[in-house]
């Protein structure tokens, strides 16, 4: 094959064309059948362990199994930190993996930790329940639906929403579905203590009895030579009747269950966590994605199912779609390829009125043809569309079209000069190719430190390298094969004369005789020239000191969430009355599409990027619905006041789904300490320098408060004469008080809990406890008998961080600032509290601030390799380190437009205007690498060195500023997208300051690392 990509193509127009629109078809193809989802997927690398240990106070928990379970997580290689929280009978530990562990190695880790704490089980007290594990974080149930019904109960609006699970279970692309605010039923046998006493019977010895009625048992199986045979026992009670006719005796006598207990039937108490749509008690049913799925057809297919469901559904109940993750897709996908039509017909707008009518109709071709290219590659490289890669294509389309222009570019001005169209597209490809490619490589690994970046921040936005490389170098392919195919067949001369005559008459005229003369003053006045130009570069990095930071800017979503937090204690039916109560207030303004109400837990997790809070009795959580973004930002500000002036002792926080990986609050610091106390009063200290800041709206604590608890001091002497134990009194409280399951009711596929309980009118009161009857062989005897009753507050939580008690006070702010700098003004505000700190006592930085450190840290880490790469390409290309010098010192003048651009446009300093900013160096050097390249042929036509250099920047002005002026122009669909806003931003101000940089001050430096002196001209 010949070595000329260009002249082979033209020879055979054939293959270059049935190649392209075999591309075309394939590229087609591979769009409709990509997946579609909103945010790219990232593995989360956290794993939950939970235990229960019923009857431990949270200090016991804490020492005694959350402290053991620590210990041995911290030995599992590449732990990041741990945290933790005790409450009474129940702790949760919360394990973080290192954001640089491979992703496919996540699982062993997981693997590691299961192993390693079930090894210690036996260390772990021996009647706690677990531990168990849940490394599952990633499923997003993005679609949600509700039964409701005003005449239908809870078990019967289960029934029903469970035989639409298993309908939608059969979807295609549908991986889990779970059912929300479901109340399980209970048995209660609510005994009379006084006829217990009378039996002389313990709460232990009833349970033995109906268990052994109850229990389901193997009897045996007969082989009878040919098969086996099972002996089946009947006698189950299979009603609540039959329930009360189970036999019970003592003391002589033989009564019926029901002659001492009163059978109900009724749901847990207290209650599990509930869901109400719109206020009304609902069942949920959540619905997730299977990985790679395509979230429009998924879409697709449950409405077709619902449609089903709802000619289907009983009368009396209600199915109500709550959320619509689908419609968010299409609807942000549809935004994102808007943006990229008009991308799209911006640049080729431009092609046709900069390069002409006849260069413009094969840029036309050529920049689709590269996009078809792009959707082919993300296909095999698995790659979806969301809002990673398609803002990628937007960012690359700018770019694409440089190699085109510059080689169509090239093509048009030698056949103006009279060459031979072959000629001109095989010297286009000659002159061309290779600097292109380089710099097009160049380019390309400008974006490796996002892709390279062991963070949470890489795996999200890793997909922007990889979907822009593929795009450019399909668009060097395609410029190096294509478009002089095009050209060739399309490209005509026009009548400007011949040869040199025709070269110089392209750089004549006003503005080519103005910026001639711009360039020779420059030329010679070189000192000043770089004087100034470090005077604006270190200008700007002071002006950068001004810019807002943040980690990611907050979604555009209608979704509003709202956090309440009741003072710990509280129980689930105070919460519950407290959010059912505010979602009434919020449904009466206007603007509210649909409220989704969660008591004792968050909702499930419909967007990748929040953070699922743990269930806890004092915790509720609306989502609301608004119509639009402004009714949501307004409902914002109104609820925000209902909560102040209806719920005193709420504390509440409403925020929007953030963009990028979660972070529950804007500013957030951590309070460590060796003792709880110290915690709590150095956190104490640090929220008053907080409340002095005045942007701050609203201050929490993870934990602070105590609840109120009943200590009961036994007698052991007193004990030992009544024949009573310490666990025989705290079963008899237990299951007086709480309720004590002791057996399985089965019903069809429901096994409901068989519970014990006192009658609720001999314990409606606290006072009443020490009047509560403890059954003995001998009689019923009062608990204060027995025990000494005292009230006292003790800690309902503790929070911990690597071993540590940790409380972290967490902030809301206003909108016209960022998180980043309020943690930045407290920071510095503490500076005084922080010198003061006693050892062992430590104040930190939690939340996106520190984020943003650790993932700038690991987008720089891969930035030397960056550089290396680049440099390597430079010398390969130029052959002379110099050379190499002079192209790299333009790069960082590109900082000026970045900063300048952000400033202007009121734009903060993002971890996507970083990556912006780094990728400009590519395109800085790309052009640099063009321009040094034309300076070399013009040498090697014998020029002197100095008008070498300005001719060649002068060649090189219009190319380079078509070039620019497209990528300029073809982002400026994003600059609405708060996503990319800064990338955007970023790159198209960085560019155009960088590519007058490129032509003005790129010179300079050339011409005294070269010692040319203006005599030579």
């Amino acid at each position: 094959m010949n070595s000329n990509w260009a002249e082979w193509a033209i020879k055979h127009k054939q293959v270059i064309h049935f190649f392209s629109a075999l591309i075309a078809i394939m590229g087609i193809f591979c769009y409709a059948v990509l997946g579609r989802q909103e945010d790219p997927s990232f593995p989360l690398t956290q794993m939950v362990i939970s235990a229960a240990w019923p009857g431990a106070t949270a200090k016991q928990m804490e020492m005694h199994v959350t402290d053991k379970i620590e210990k041995v997580v911290q030995t599992v290689d590449d732990v990041d930190y741990v945290t933790s929280y005790s409450r009474a009978g129940v702790c949760v530990i919360n394990v973080y993996l290192k954001e640089s562990v491979p992703s496919e190695t996540i699982p062993s880790h997981w693997l590691d930790v299961r192993n390693l704490v079930n090894d210690k089980r036996s260390e772990l007290p021996a009647d706690m329940y677990g531990p168990f594990f849940n490394d599952h974080f990633d499923d997003v149930f993005g679609n949600v639906y509700a039964i409701t019904s005003d005449s239908f109960s809870y078990e019967e609006m289960r029934k029903v929403a469970s035989l639409i699970k298993d309908e939608f279970v059969q979807v295609p692309d549908v991986k889990k579905v779970e059912l929300l605010g479901v109340q399980p039923e209970k048995i209660y046998i609510q005994v009379d203590n006084e006829k217990l006493a009378q039996l002389g019977m313990s709460v232990d010895q009833l349970a033995a009895v109906v268990q052994a009625e109850t229990s389901v048992t193997p009897a045996a199986m007969k082989h009878n030579g040919k098969s086996n045979i099972y002996l089946r026992l009947t006698g189950l009670p299979d009603t609540v009747k039959n329930i009360e006719n189970i036999p019970v005796s003592g003391n002589g006598r033989t009564l019926r269950l029901g002659d001492i207990a009163r059978i109900e039937r009724g749901y847990v108490e207290p209650s599990d966590p509930k869901m109400y749509f719109n206020g009304k008690p609902a069942v949920g049913i959540s619905i997730s994605m299977v990985d790679g799925g395509n979230n429009l057809r998924l879409g697709r297919n449950l409405d077709k199912k619902v449609a089903e469901i709802r000619q289907q559904l009983p009368l009396g109940f209600e199915f109500n779609q709550v959320l619509n993750q689908p419609k968010v897709v299409k609807d942000s996908i549809n935004e994102f390829v808007e943006s990229l039509v008009e991308a799209i017909l911006i640049v080729l707008v431009v092609s046709l009125m900069t390069l002409g009518r006849q260069s413009g109709y094969v840029i036309s071709v050529c920049i689709p043809l590269v996009l078809m290219c792009s959707m082919v590659g993300m296909f095999l490289a698995g790659i979806d569309l969301h809002k990673m890669s398609l803002g990628a294509l937007i960012v690359a389309l700018g770019m694409l079209v440089d190699d085109s222009v510059v080689v169509v570019e090239m093509i048009e001005t030698k056949i103006n000069e009279g060459w031979d169209r072959i000629k001109a597209c095989s010297f286009a490809f000659e002159s061309c190719a290779k600097p292109l490619l380089t710099g097009t490589m160049i380019t390309c690994a400008s974006f490796m430190p996002i892709a390279f970046a062991r963070s949470a921040v890489g795996e999200y936005a890793g997909s922007l390298f990889t979907v822009v490389t593929i795009t450019l170098m399909s668009s060097w392919l395609v410029s190096a094969t294509v478009a002089p195919t095009l050209a060739h067949s399309w490209l005509k001369k026009e009548d400007k004369g011949g040869g040199e005559v025709a070269e110089a008459s392209m750089y004549q005229g006003g503005f080519y005789d103005v910026f001639r003369k711009l360039l020779k003053w420059s030329l010679h006045h070189r000192v000043t020239v770089i004087i100034i130009s470090i005077g604006i570069f270190i200008g700007s990095l002071l002006l950068g000191k001004l810019l807002k930071q943040e980690f990611f800017p907050a979604s555009t979503r209608p979704e509003l969430l709202v956090d309440m937090n009741l003072p710990e204690g509280t129980s689930l039916k105070t919460t519950d009355e407290a959010a059912r109560k505010l979602t009434e207030m919020v449904l009466k303004e206007e603007g509210v599409n649909s409220i989704s109400t969660y008591v004792g837990e968050s909702s499930p997790r419909f967007v990748l990027v929040i953070q699922p809070v743990q269930p806890r009795d004092n915790y509720a959580q609306l989502v609301v619905v608004a119509k639009d973004l402004e009714a949501r930002k307004q409902l914002e500000k109104k609820i925000k006041v209902m909560i102040e002036d209806h719920f005193p002792d709420v504390q509440s926080y409403s925020h929007s789904i953030p963009l990028g990986p979660p972070t529950p609050y804007p500013v957030m610091f951590r309070v460590t300490a060796p003792t709880d106390n110290q915690a709590k009063e150095y956190a104490a200290k640090l929220k008053e320098i907080m409340v002095a800041n005045e942007h701050v709206t609203v201050i929490n604590f993870d934990w602070m408060e105590k609840a109120p608890a009943v200590k009961v001091e036994l007698d052991d002497d007193k004990l030992r004469q009544m024949g009573l134990t310490r666990k025989t009194v705290a079963a008899a409280l237990y299951a007086e008080i709480s309720g004590y399951s002791i057996s399985k009711y089965y019903e069809g596929d429901q096994a409901i809990d068989m519970v014990f309980r006192l009658e609720p009118k001999d314990h409606q009161n606290i006072s009443d406890l020490g009047t509560m009857s403890i059954p003995t062989a001998r009689g019923a005897v009062q608990l204060n008998q027995v025990a000494y009753l005292s009230y006292e507050n003790e800690d309902g939580m503790i929070w911990r961080r690597n071993l540590l008690p940790t409380v972290t006070v967490n902030a809301g702010i206003i909108d016209s600032v960022t998180g980043n700098d309020v943690t930045n003004e407290i920071w510095l505000a503490s500076e005084e509290l922080r010198k003061q700190l006693p050892l062992g006592v430590k104040i930190e930085i939690d939340g996106p601030s520190e984020k943003s450190v650790k993932s700038l840290a690991s987008i720089l880490r891969p930035v030397p390799a960056m550089l290396i790469i680049m440099v390597i390409l430079l010398m390969l290309m130029l052959m002379d380190v110099r050379k190499v010098f002079v192209v790299t010192c333009i790069a960082p003048l590109g900082l000026v437009g970045v900063i300048l651009g952000l400033f202007l446009f009121n734009t903060p300093m993002g971890i996507m205007a970083q990556t912006g900013a780094l990728a400009l160096v590519g395109t800085i050097i790309r052009n640099g690498t063009v321009l040094v390249d034309q300076i070399d042929q013009h040498l090697a036509q014998g020029m002197p060195r100095l008008k070498a250099v300005t001719e060649s920047v002068i060649v090189r002005f219009r190319p380079i500023m078509l070039t620019a002026l497209t990528t300029v122009l073809g982002l400026i669909p994003m600059f609405p997208s708060d996503f990319w806003r800064g990338m955007a931003i970023a790159i198209s101000c960085g560019l155009t300051v960088a590519t007058l940089i490129t032509l003005v001050v790129m010179p300079v430096i050339y011409c005294m690392v070269f010692k040319v002196k203006n005599e030579e001209q």
